[in-house]
């Protein structure tokens, strides 16, 4: 069901970059470095930044690691989050470290006390906390906010029912989500701190989505939008894409992050994709492609590849169409800023809606993204180097 409105929330800031409310959605990462190791970190975050990245986020998996983050972000231009699980002393060193915001999780972290130890530090600096809840490490069973007598391999998690799955009334794995998000919303409200944000991630689809809506009705708060684990760059976009295009169709989702077995640019870059899809980013070239069949007179799968790889270098906003025969061609070529309609030994080339040019099948590329970088001059865009 689309809403026609996004959800409302109350903004934070993470750093200079504004989360929920009226804001743009934003596209971020997480490094795949050694946190430790400064300079392959700093320099994975700047060719971040390159495509695009508009928050980060670090592991800090010991102290050492905790204790390089001021180091990194001096050198680079976007926000830092630091991503903590089980030790709350981590935490408190990631604040004084000067990072933007934290990420905490309430399934292994899950002492109130050092939960509310670290909130009160992280409001005393203004620097907003994400609630990570995720399928892979809930509480236990009964065992939300308590820390002793739970074994992690005995706790049942994995015994619940995912979404629409179980019997209507039963306890699923939506509801222990859910619950286990509530819980610590509660621990930072009583500690008077609203500078919060929420996510509620499992590789499971239909159990993310409806954890994302169940939670949606309760708090004011902005979503951080994710599919847990989604996989490699090909299984793993389609996964993100029907999971966070279904949340964002219904205006839920503030910022999100794409979670690829890949190079993190490419998280960033099929994030960008699933935004533009559904019109609420237009940052970078979106290319318009014909399939190609049997009534196409051009290789058209090499035009439109040949044509992609040479956008990569371009960051206007700026919708490029490659058609391939007379059926669809005319009219998405005219539809887009630049287009292309290629037949037979020729093809023509547009200019927001109108006839530019007819060309020879040789000059069709060159001649294509000769328009292509005029209409980027104006719209104020440029031509970047990306890997």
């Amino acid at each position: 069901m689309m809403t026609g409105t996004r959800r409302p929330t109350k903004p934070v800031y993470v750093g200079g970059v504004k989360i929920g409310g009226d804001a743009p959605i934003t596209v971020q990462s997480m490094t795949k470095t050694d946190t430790r190791d400064v300079a392959a970190t700093v320099r994975q975050i700047k060719e971040l930044e390159d495509v695009g990245c508009e928050i980060i986020r670090c592991a800090v998996p010991d102290m050492a690691a905790a204790q390089a983050l001021g180091a990194i972000k001096k050198q680079i231009k976007i926000p830092l989050i630091a991503d903590i699980h089980f030790h709350y002393q981590l935490a408190l060193e990631a604040l004084n470290q000067g990072i933007d915001c934290l990420r905490l999780n309430p399934g292994n972290l899950r002492s109130s006390d050092q939960v509310r130890l670290v909130v009160r530090a992280a409001k005393e600096r203004r620097v907003p906390i994400r609630i990570g809840v995720n399928f892979g490490s809930l509480p236990p069973v009964d065992g939300i906010g308590k820390t002793g007598g739970f074994s992690r391999h005995m706790d049942l998690v994995n015994r619940l029912p995912k979404a629409r799955m179980g019997q209507v009334g039963e306890y699923s794995v939506v509801d222990h989500m859910v619950a286990t998000g509530l819980w610590e919303i509660s621990l930072l409200e009583d500690e008077d701190f609203d500078l919060i944000k929420i996510s509620l991630k499992a590789f499971d689809v239909p159990t993310t989505v409806e954890a994302y809506r169940r939670m949606a009705a309760l708090v004011p708060y902005p979503f951080h939008l994710g599919i847990t684990e989604a996989g490699t760059a090909f299984g793993g976009s389609i996964r993100s894409a029907v999971g966070l295009g279904a949340m964002l169709y219904d205006g839920i989702g503030d910022t999100i992050r794409v979670s690829l077995s890949d190079d993190p640019r490419e998280e960033v870059k099929t994030g960008y994709e699933i935004l533009k899809s559904l019109n609420l980013r237009t940052k970078g070239v979106t290319l318009v492609a014909c399939p190609s069949c049997g009534r196409a007179d051009v290789d058209i799968r090499k035009l439109a590849n040949d044509v992609d790889a040479l956008l990569k270098s371009m960051n206007a906003p700026v919708k490029v169409a490659v058609m391939g025969c007379e059926v669809n061609g005319p009219g998405e070529a005219k539809d887009a800023d630049v287009g292309i309609a290629a037949g037979a030994g020729r093809a023509i080339i547009f200019r927001k809606g109108q006839k530019a040019r007819v060309v020879a099948a040789a000059d069709m590329l060159p001649a294509l993204m000769e328009e292509v970088r005029k209409v980027v001059a104006e719209k104020g865009g440029e031509t970047v180097v990306t890997a």
